[in-house]
């Protein structure tokens, strides 16, 4: 991850808005990107630098979202849950993973996938259920669409909030992306305090 930091932080400037979404959609998926590192540099330099719009790159980062969402959800609706739970542990995913974001879908529907959204490991997990149960896209895609807002919103927030007090990173956009991995912690404690426990119920 801090390889990828790395990388992402280098590139980020020339990659702009397409460079965003492409990462958020990927991280909808399977690919464990966290969007933790994604969103939050880019609004740091929107704020400070003023190399992107802030509206920009949380538009970016929720289309991107959305994107990534919608291919899970297809994906798992065309191949059907036999083959997903036999092809998904080749994927990194594993079974037991699916059949909690089944009994988070099953236990909360709708209103669970735009749940989800601002969860950590269940947000990219939730289109599989959602497309195995044959959810209405339509109301699949706004919850998506709405909860990926939501949450893009709040690390641009973050992002922003460093860009208007630099002193309390020294500038330094690392030690920034270091204080988000470090929120990304806290966040996955929500993850394993709410979620697993509302799937075993």
């Amino acid at each position: 991850m801090h390889q990828f930091s790395d990388w992402y932080l280098s590139v980020l400037a020339q990659g702009g808005y397409w460079l965003i979404a492409g990462l958020m959609a990927l991280e909808s998926t399977v690919v464990p990107i966290p969007s933790e590192v994604i969103i939050p540099p880019a609004a740091y330099l929107a704020q400070s630098q003023g190399q992107f719009s802030l509206v920009g790159v949380i538009l970016a980062g929720t289309v991107g979202s959305w994107l990534g969402a919608i291919i899970m959800y297809w994906g798992s609706r065309l191949l059907g849950r036999p083959v997903v739970m036999r092809v998904a542990p080749y994927l990194g995913v594993a079974s037991a993973k699916i059949q909690m974001a089944e009994a988070w879908a099953a236990r909360y529907g709708m209103a669970g996938v735009f749940l989800s959204r601002l969860l950590p490991v269940i947000r990219h997990l939730i289109g599989v259920p959602a497309g195995i149960l044959r959810m209405d896209f339509r109301w699949y895609s706004a919850a998506t669409l709405a909860g990926a807002m939501i949450w893009t919103s709040l690390l641009a927030w973050l992002g922003r909030t460093v860009g208007n007090h630099p002193e309390l990173l020294k500038g330094s956009l690392h030690r920034f992306a270091l204080f988000v991995l470090a929120c990304a912690v806290a966040i996955a404690a929500l993850y394993y305090s709410f979620v697993k426990r509302a799937a075993k119920t």
